[in-house]
């Protein structure tokens, strides 16, 4: 797609490396961080306290008024008398950050291929969760692969993110190729639903492009447990059809051209988006979650802070 790029510092069709460390220094204000403060920005819903993990500590003789279901049965069998296992809360929270790779997020008309804004963002809510003294990982799932990072405390665990996200492959894969959805949506939150450890909070940047029942089922599932954000990526022609006129598209090697005169036709092509973005504002309402926009030709910082019409 042809891009206006002449007002973007970085690459609109691809990331780099220097590039996501240098947004270190671009931290999100301390009053909008994501988490546990996601409610404080504007238009947010509160999401349910569920608490940090519980990471396990001792094991000694069952007491009474001890919880049953700790009761460690393989220590109780050995030593022929009840024992219960003891836990105490994680001092630093697992972030994982979730980003979808698939073709459809390497489409852009203005500003920035989806998953680059989506890369940037990753990025600063990663720098954010390690100054907040956090434990990053990742969750990166493409049409190539999916790659699972096991959260990690300090810059260890954001430059490991920010390498593979780097190096996946989906930035290398063939131009032009014929996007074939392989990768549902909804069978990779399962493999994510296994990943999520309880008390973690879930960060996913996706455009959503195969909503449907099963995704909600399988994050209704997530937010039981984990807190969760959900960051809609899209470029504004997904949201509404240029004025009424002829336009040329192309990928690089094609042109397509459309024709916008259909009045009717823009209406029903912009209800269709309005109708999908108000399945995920209706979803996050009822599970208390936070719903970022982050459209492709904004700033990903101002999406967030609202400093040009970030919101619902």
């Amino acid at each position: 797609m042809s891009l206006n790029v002449s007002s973007l510092k970085h690459s609109p069709v691809a990331i780099d490396l220097a590039e996501l460390i240098a947004l270190g220094d671009r931290l999100l204000p301390s009053n909008l961080q994501p988490g546990r403060q996601l409610a404080a920005l504007n238009g947010g819903y509160h999401s349910r306290f569920r608490g940090r993990g519980m990471e396990f500590a001792e094991v000694r003789a069952y007491l009474p008024g001890d919880d049953v279901r700790s009761i460690d049965w393989r220590v109780t069998a050995r030593r022929g008398k009840v024992h219960t296992k003891l836990f105490h809360e994680e001092r630093e929270r697992p972030v994982l950050i979730a980003l979808d790779y698939r073709r459809p997020m390497f489409f852009a008309t203005r500003g920035r291929f989806k998953a680059v804004q989506a890369s940037q963002l990753a990025a600063l809510f990663a720098w954010q969760a390690q100054a907040r003294g956090d434990r990053v990982g990742g969750f990166i799932f493409s049409e190539e692969r999916n790659l699972e990072l096991r959260p990690q405390l300090g810059k260890k665990g954001v430059l490991q993110l920010l390498r593979q996200m780097v190096a996946d492959p989906a930035w290398q894969r063939a131009p032009h190729q014929p996007f074939a959805p392989q990768q549902r949506l909804a069978e990779t939150l399962q493999r994510l639903q296994r990943v999520a450890r309880p008390g973690s909070l879930i960060l996913l940047l996706s455009d959503f492009s195969q909503w449907d029942e099963s995704v909600e089922k399988q994050l209704a599932l997530l937010s039981r447990h984990c807190e969760l954000g959900l960051v809609h990526c899209f470029d504004p022609l997904e949201a509404e059809l240029p004025p009424a006129g002829t336009y040329r598209l192309s990928d690089g090697a094609r042109d397509l051209t459309i024709a916008t005169s259909d009045f009717r036709a823009r209406q029903d092509y912009q209800r269709k988006f309005v109708e999908r973005r108000a399945l995920l504002h209706d979803f996050c309402r009822r599970q208390r979650s936070r719903l970022y926009s982050l459209p492709t030709d904004l700033d990903p910082l101002e999406c967030l802070t609202g400093v040009k019409g970030a919101g619902q």
